[in-house]
């Protein structure tokens, strides 16, 4: 029987000569089992040569699991964990090697868009679609061939119309989802002068010219038209382009100009992490935040699974969020609401809202606010 010094538990030495320094050695001991005492010739090893003994097969077991192959599918980055309760450090960090989620990769951005059609004669009418005094659910199965509209001096196309200025709702925009076919389009898309607009490509290509400048976007392109630009739209591709369409009144202020033309694409920006989040909830912003000539931010809005909005926003911005891509739990005034891509969400100013993205895949949506601007005080 070998001791280490460390695991005597019921063994008792009771004349153990000292070995000499690194040696072995020999002891009469008392062992005690099932209540009985038993005395016993103990084998004495130092705990020196004990712990040589574990260090090699340590040292064995490392290299065995060295040679193991290691399972490149998963990589989540982890930080040390922080001793304090709140702080967010022992997230996972979402990575480019993290792994696919049930739906594909969980790092490729789609961008959903309706088709149109009509449901069957078969079809139950139950649906999510709602409508409150604070906010609206357009559900995507709503996007049919019959509830389609058309304007002047558009050809071959045709959009929905999701939200528009509403007296005791939500009054600052209107958003459209158009949809050109190809060789379609306008030379005179916008009659109002006074209108600034956004464009957001979610199928297709569309080609937008502006002082003879031909910018051509494609998925996930985004433009900011200011008023007044005299911008012309046409889809020069050989298949049906869809995008959205975000108009809005421009509100002028002594002193400051008015913004440039913009012609971006989302997949040239960084995403910008929210605070404490570790990357499980982050905002694609167009413009500069700081940039108070703009009176309104379209950006996109991302949740990795299980990322939440953890309280319930209540503020003065009116929303119109439609959903790019996946599915999630949404907190409406005091509902909760499941939401997949598709579906729009249309909000009056202080309707709280919260969100839960459990998964499987990404969460994300197209958001629009009107921000920078006094309030209109009645006279």
């Amino acid at each position: 029987m070998e001791l280490d010094g460390s695991a005597m538990c019921a063994m008792y030495i009771v004349h153990a000569p000292t070995p000499p320094m690194g040696r072995h050695g020999w002891a009469i001991g008392v062992t005690r089992r099932f209540g009985q005492h038993r005395t016993c010739l103990v084998h004495v090893v130092p705990a020196r040569r004990v712990w040589r003994q574990q260090l090699t097969l340590f040292n064995l077991l490392k290299k065995l699991i060295s040679t193991l192959p290691s399972p490149s599918c998963f990589s989540i980055k982890r930080q040390p964990i922080s001793s304090s309760r709140t702080s967010p450090a022992h997230i996972p960090t979402y990575t480019k090697d993290s792994p696919p989620s049930a739906m594909g990769d969980n790092n490729v951005r789609s961008y959903f868009a309706p088709a149109g059609g009509l449901p069957p004669q078969t079809q139950l009418l139950t649906d999510r679609a709602m409508f409150t005094e604070a906010y609206a659910v357009i559900p995507k199965g709503t996007f049919s061939d019959i509830v389609t509209s058309f304007l002047p001096f558009w050809d071959q196309t045709r959009l929905w119309v999701i939200a528009r200025p509403l007296s005791g709702f939500a009054e600052t925009f209107s958003q459209y989802i158009m949809e050109v076919q190809p060789g379609g389009g306008s030379d005179r898309p916008e009659l109002d002068d006074g209108a600034e607009g956004v464009v957001f490509v979610v199928e297709g290509n569309v080609t937008i010219t502006m002082a003879d400048e031909k910018h051509v976007l494609a998925e996930g392109g985004y433009a900011y038209l200011p008023p007044k630009s005299g911008w012309t739209l046409r889809n020069t591709a050989a298949t049906t382009a869809r995008f959205h369409w975000i108009r809005k009144a421009y509100e002028y202020v002594d002193g400051l100009g008015t913004p440039e033309p913009l012609f971006l694409n989302e997949k040239d920006i960084a995403p910008c992490e929210m605070l404490g989040t570790n990357g499980a909830w982050a905002t694609t912003r167009f413009v500069d935040p700081c940039d108070v000539r703009h009176d309104m931010h379209v950006n996109i809005v991302t949740f990795e699974p299980g990322g939440v909005i953890p309280f319930a926003e209540t503020h003065v911005m009116e929303h119109g969020l439609y959903v790019l891509q996946g599915k999630a739990v949404y907190r409406l005034n005091q509902d909760w609401v499941e939401v997949e891509a598709g579906d729009f969400m249309w909000l009056r100013a202080f309707c709280p809202q919260a969100c839960y993205a459990g998964g499987p895949g990404k969460f994300r949506y197209l958001l629009y606010k009107d921000v920078n601007r006094h309030m209109k005080l009645s006279r």
